[in-house]
């Protein structure tokens, strides 16, 4: 499962970005999540995804 929250959410796909995949869509297919569920859930709190930085700023 992953987090509801936005907060949480952002700190766990950082986390296994960093840590294990090296795109959003290598997580998302593993995980089987919509990608873009997560951008939408991440934009709310202002956060976007870098492709050259493989992270949420």
């Amino acid at each position: 499962m992953i987090p509801e929250d936005p907060v949480m959410l952002l700190s766990f796909v950082n986390l296994k970005l960093r840590d294990y995949y090296k795109d959003l869509d290598a997580l998302c297919e593993d995980l089987d999540l919509d990608p873009v569920g997560i951008r939408d859930k991440l934009a709310s709190i202002d956060y976007h995804y870098d492709p050259s930085r493989n992270q949420f700023l």
